[in-house]
This record gives structure tokens, C-alpha cells and sequence, in this order.
């Protein structure tokens, strides 16, 4: 079971709520109804198809018009096709064949102004699709009575279409309701609100026959019409969206499993915790959508740690795409599109792109400077990694200069000071505890590290950790850190 392709499945809905025949009542409930399904199953996130791959046909009373467009999107469906009717329900001829109303049609002669069931049966069985649903919110028994949609009985047998799965939404001697009150009939309401809530206990993706069987439950439970179905071949199987109510679940989990991840890679195991992250990333996706908070958390993990596995260039081609959706959904100034732009820089630092490095941390630390202050923890790890990027691409005064101001800045720092944390060159913040220093001692320690170097003396011997220039490039890190933040 998966999720039908979007570029290669078609949807056609089509709804009539207004008539011009006296005989057939007004259905106030319809163009919602319509209006409706379609953004439900045209979502960007759990949506089956993109908005030009859904043709609404609402309140068409021309029947050529709507047969031309109906045959188009059958014609190029290739996966699923959806043809849905909501409105009312005529019979008309020796056989009481099934009509579809629309504002045209007459209710004492349909045959020649409303659609006929058996030519959209055709449309569809002759369709390239290879799954095809079709959905009638409509009566087959009765007449039009106050606000219900009715007409005469017809055997569901004739409405199957080989390899299709239809559903009704009346067995043959109720009529389907459009409750007073209500935005929706009550089928069609019943149906969106399951495709916009998903089903509690139910799997990831929602069959058609998931949504028939908790529907025939609801509507029986209110003392409404219940729904009918018939389904050939595996049609049944056909998946018609992820379930909402799964993914509530779903995504604390996710979200645990990625925070264990990132653990892992702390401990010195990136390039399990990068395959770990890449398989979490799939699934938030799939589940949670490409845009959720937490899927974009775990893209930009998984960027980082394949980085600190030793593959920082696609760490960075990896980040750059992640920085244009952050940028787009969360702006240039939230704290995880600031995260983004320093791994970025990092990595890009790491893959030997020193000077665009460089370019981008001075840009960071002045955004971080005027929205978190000078003194702020994740401002001084940036001018941290600027000065480091600096000293590597051969920029050693200002380096160094910019090493003394980080060194005093961490000692003034309240919530991360010398008596609690510094910075180390881990990539994602663990840091190492320090025994707490006067003001003297520190200030020692600066102008020990960056008097000029006797003869012999190695880079980096310094005590101070913000100071040291780290310009051996290919120095060995302690086991289980990231040397490249």
C-alpha cells in the first residue's frame, strides 16, 4: 500500500447546489462541500494531488462543458483517479438509470440535461488510471423532500466500474441528508472531517476502505443514511491519505529518536547518527510533512553530522537547501535559521571554502550581536568560529585580536562562564567544565597565548581555550569531538 503519485493521479469533483428547475430544491450545503474537499485533498502537506491536478466543477450547468473537462482528467491519469459527485440524485427511463443533477437539469426528463451515470462509468473504466474511486454523495430512492437530495433506486451492482472502488453515500432505500446546520451534507461533512482529523488507533495511511468502515460506524452510531461501497481487484487498498491522528502520535517519537541521534554522534559516532538522522528525515516527511518544525530539525542534523563523518561538502549542499526553506517558513532571524547559517559555515569552512566561510560568519555574528547581544553564549561561539576560520585562512592578527575579545567576553558572561562552560570545538555545543578563574588569571592566560612565539614553541600551546589559533590542520581531535566548531 502507498501513497498515489501526485504528478500522475487526477481529481475531478464535481457539485451542483443551485437548479433552475422548481422541482429540485436549492442545496445551500454543496459549493462548501466542494470548496472544502478540495483544499483537503489538494493540501500541500497531506494532500493526494497539487491544485492544477483538481478539477472542480461547481454549479456547471453546461453538460458539454462538463463532459469535456471530465474526459481531460481521465485521460491523463496514470495512478489514481478521483471522480466525486455531490447533488442531486435522478432516474429517468425503463431501467431507472442513475442521473446526475446539475443546475440545467430537469427533474421530469434528465436524460437530456443532466449527466448520465453510465457515460461517467465508461469515462472512467476507459481511463489509463490504475486505481480509480468514484464517490457519490447522492440519493437513489425517494424524491426531493425539504433539504434532502432523492431520487428512485438503482442496483450498486450497475454503478461498478471494473478495477474501481465505489462508494455511496445511502444504501437504496434512505436518502443521503444535508443536515440543517450543518456546513456540509452529512456524508461529505463526515468524510472531510476524517481526512482532516485521521482516525485514532488506525495506521499511517488511510485506505478508502478504512475511511468507508469508520464512516458506516459514525453515521450508524447518529441514526444517519449509512454509506455503501462495493470495491474489485485490490481497489480497496487505495490510500487516500496519511492519517492525522498517526502522525500526532508519531511525531514525539520521532522527535526522540532524532534528539538520541544527535547523542550518539556527541559520543563520537557521527557516521552511524548521520544514517540514523537520514532514516528519521524520511519518515518525518512522510508523516509529519516536509515543512513540520521537527523535519526540518532533523534535516539539519542529519547536514551536521554527515559533516563531522567526514563529508562536509554534501553537509553543505545539504544545509544550503535547508537554509532557503528555513529562511522561507521561520524568516532570516529565527534561532534555528541562525543555527543553519553557522553549520553551513562550518562545513563549508571544513570543505576548504575558508573565505566563504569567513564572509558568512562576519554577516552572523553582526545579526546575532543585534538580536541576542555581544555577550550571549551562541554570539561568542560564533566569533569563536570566525576567529578560528580567520587564523586557518591566514588571517592571524585579526584572529588573534578576535580570540582576546572572546576570551574576555566568556569570563563577563553569567550563564556561560569560566566557573561553568566554555566552548570547545565541538560542532554541536558539548562543552568541557573549567575550574573557575579570577579576572587576573584570565587576562594572564590571553597575553601568554598571543605574545609573540619564542623559538620552538608549538601554535596553540596556550591554556586559554578560545585562544588557542589551532592552525595545524590536521591536528587530532580527543576522541569523540567534532574539530570543526
Amino acid at each position: 500500500m502507498r501513497l498515489p503519485d501526485p504528478q500522475r493521479s487526477r481529481i475531478v469533483l464535481i457539485g451542483a447546489g443551485t437548479y433552475r428547475d422548481p422541482h429540485l430544491l436549492d442545496l445551500p450545503a454543496v459549493p462548501r462541500t466542494i470548496t472544502d474537499l478540495a483544499a483537503v485533498l489538494t493540501d500541500p502537506t497531506h494532500g493526494l494531488v497539487p491544485e492544477d491536478h483538481c478539477t472542480v466543477l461547481l454549479d456547471d450547468g453546461d453538460l458539454r462543458t462538463v463532459g469535456q473537462r471530465l474526459r481531460t482528467a481521465v485521460q491523463e491519469a496514470e495512478d489514481l483517479l478521483l471522480v466525486y459527485y455531490t447533488g442531486h440524485g435522478l432516474v429517468a427511463g425503463r431501467r431507472h438509470d442513475l442521473y446526475l443533477g446539475l443546475p440545467d437539469s430537469e427533474f421530469v426528463a434528465p436524460e437530456f440535461s443532466a449527466l448520465e451515470y453510465d457515460k461517467l462509468r465508461g469515462a472512467v473504466l476507459d481511463s489509463p488510471a490504475t486505481a480509480k474511486l468514484i464517490v457519490l454523495d447522492c440519493c437513489f430512492s425517494g424524491r426531493v423532500v425539504t433539504d434532502s437530495m432523492a431520487a428512485d433506486v438503482t442496483e450498486l451492482s450497475r454503478l461498478e466500474v471494473a478495477g474501481t472502488y465505489v462508494l455511496t453515500s445511502a444504501h437504496r432505500d434512505q436518502v443521503a441528508l444535508s443536515l440543517p446546520g450543518e456546513d456540509h451534507t452529512a456524508f461529505s461533512g463526515r468524510l472531510i472531517r476524517l481526512l482532516r482529523e485521521g482516525v485514532v488507533g488506525g495506521p499511517e495511511l488511510l485506505t478508502v476502505d478504512d475511511l468507508y468502515q469508520r464512516l458506516a460506524t459514525t453515521m450508524a452510531a447518529e441514526g444517519l443514511p449509512t454509506p455503501l461501497n462495493r470495491g474489485t481487484r485490490t481497489a480497496s487498498l487505495i490510500a487516500l491519505g496519511i492519517n492525522r491522528a498517526f502522525a500526532a502520535t508519531a511525531g514525539p517519537e520521532l522527535r526522540e529518536r532524532r534528539v538520541a541521534a544527535v547523542e550518539r554522534g556527541k559520543d563520537g559516532h557521527w557516521k552511524e547518527a548521520a544514517e540514523t538522522l537520514h532514516g528519521i528525515v524520511e519518515e518525518s516527511t512522510r508523516i509529519l510533512g516536509p515543512e513540520d518544525a521537527d523535519t526540518l530539525l532533523g534535516r539539519q542534523s542529519q547536514a551536521h553530522s554527515l559533516g563531522a563523518a567526514g563529508d562536509p561538502a554534501e553537509a553543505a549542499r545539504l544545509l544550503r537547501q535547508l537554509l532557503a526553506d528555513h529562511a522561507r517558513l521561520l524568516g532570516p532571524d529565527h534561532q534555528d535559521t541562525l543555527r543553519t547559517r553557522q553549520f553551513l559555515a562550518v562545513n563549508l569552512g571544513e570543505a576548504g571554502h575558508r573565505e566563504e566561510a569567513v564572509g558568512m560568519l562576519r554577516i552572523l555574528l553582526a545579526d546575532r550581536s543585534r538580536l541576542l547581544g555581544t555577550e550571549d553564549a551562541h554570539t561568542l561561539r560564533t566569533r569563536h568560529l570566525l576567529a578560528r576560520n580567520l587564523a586557518l585562512s591566514g588571517g592571524g592578527d585579526e584572529a588573534a585580536t578576535r580570540r582576546r575579545r572572546c576570551c574576555g567576553n566568556w569570563w563577563r558572561s553569567g550563564s556561560e562562564s569560566w566557573g561553568t562552560s566554555t566552548p570547545t570545538r565541538n560542532g554541536h555545543g558539548r562543552t568541557s567544565r573549567r575550574s573557575a578563574g579570577t579576572r587576573k588569571g584570565i587576562d594572564q592566560r590571553v597575553r601568554k597565548v598571543h605574545r609573540p612565539r619564542a623559538a620552538g614553541r608549538r601554535p596553540g600551546s596556550g591554556k586559554c581555550p578560545e585562544a588557542q589559533p589551532q592552525l595545524r590542520r590536521h591536528r587530532a581531535p580527543p576522541p569523540g569531538s567534532d574539530p570543526r566548531a
